[in-house]
């Protein structure tokens, strides 16, 4: 019997959602062997990575940013690189550059150097320590995922995916990227410090013999295939709805604004907070096992993907407010139906 187009086709995607259904547990056991703990945000990094989204780290010093990070690469065996982000850094640093090259006939000719950003995972490692030139030269390449140089365009390889990181401490000489740039990012994951028993669990263990290595379970083309599958999740208009009214709910002077945001905040989250929270959504589900989007996977991302788009005013830091109280609140008075 001769199989169809369309029927390949849906082999292909139930064959993509069996791999991530089983394949969840065993990503959460090859990345334990590296990392304790900071379950939720290893959960985000996924969610990103599936929908195809970039992600801002936040965390103080030590916190294992670099490590979760390379681990994940590992386990979708994708090629890493990591860019320490320093005041001196230009934007060739990251991109590339032409050198002159002599060939064996004496011909000289110029060839493009390609750049660390010729990686799937990106680690931008304090990307508020470059310049806004340099900062410039990252996003551009994260949006139109392609590099420009001396007129010629290089595509980037497939699946792209960049990981910044910000260190919360020692603001001084930074360069903070404009709320523009940021609105670049799916989400802000925030990585706090461990409990006492993972503590001790994370010192007895990085004291002593070398960690078992982590097997990669996924590919590259499977990455790509989970980006397709993620946004043929079905999602209910209500649901869409919702996420839409939790963005527009944080916009202050707009019609049915809440009292507090009109008090508290000089800018809100736009379009791209309700398309995160919805795509968001449709990963949570997939990674879940769930065939469709609920409330509550859109009410689960709501911090990792507002509280960079939200910028609070002197008012709301005299109130002793915070970005992650508002969002509290905006959870509370927005109603999912």
């Amino acid at each position: 019997m001769t199989v169809t187009p369309q029927t390949e086709a849906d082999e292909a995607e139930l064959q993509t959602l069996e791999m991530v259904r089983t394949g969840r547990q065993r990503i959460r056991a090859e990345l334990a062997k590296a990392i304790v703990g900071q379950n939720e945000a290893i959960e985000q990094l996924l969610i990103s990575l599936f929908a195809g989204g970039h992600c801002l780290i936040t965390g103080a010093p030590g916190l294992a940013k670099t490590l979760l990070v390379k681990s994940i690469a590992q386990v979708f065996h994708l090629n890493f690189q990591r860019i320490q982000f320093t005041p001196d850094l230009m934007p060739a640093d990251i991109t590339g550059t032409e050198i002159l090259e002599q060939d064996e006939g004496g011909k000289r000719r110029m060839v493009f150097v390609k750049g660390p950003i010729f990686a799937n995972v990106l680690l931008a490692d304090e990307i508020n320590r470059t310049p806004p030139k340099t900062q410039a030269a990252l996003l551009e390449a994260m949006q139109e995922h392609q590099v420009t140089a001396a007129g010629t365009r290089y595509t980037l390889d497939e699946p792209f995916f960049v990981l910044a990181t910000q260190n919360p401490i020692e603001m001084e000489g930074t360069y903070p990227l404009p709320e523009a740039q940021l609105d670049r990012f799916m989400f802000n994951v925030v990585i706090d410090y461990l409990p006492e028993d993972d503590e001790v669990a994370v010192v007895a263990r990085t004291t002593s013999t070398a960690s078992e290595p982590i097997q990669a379970l996924f590919s590259g083309m499977d990455v790509q295939k989970i980006h397709e599958l993620v946004r043929q999740v079905p999602i209910a208009e209500d649901v869409v709805r919702y996420a839409v009214r939790l963005a527009a709910a944080s916009r202050p002077k707009q019609a049915g604004t809440p009292d507090f945001i009109n008090e508290w905040v000089s800018w809100g989250a736009g379009l791209r907070a309700a398309q995160y929270l919805t795509l968001g959504g449709k990963a949570r589900a997939l990674l879940a096992g769930r065939p469709n989007v609920i409330w509550e996977d859109i009410r689960a991302l709501a911090a990792p993907v507002l509280r960079h788009r939200i910028l609070i005013n002197y008012r709301a830091e005299a109130a002793g407010m915070t970005v992650e109280t508002i969002i509290a609140r905006i959870l509370e008075t927005v109603k999912e139906s």
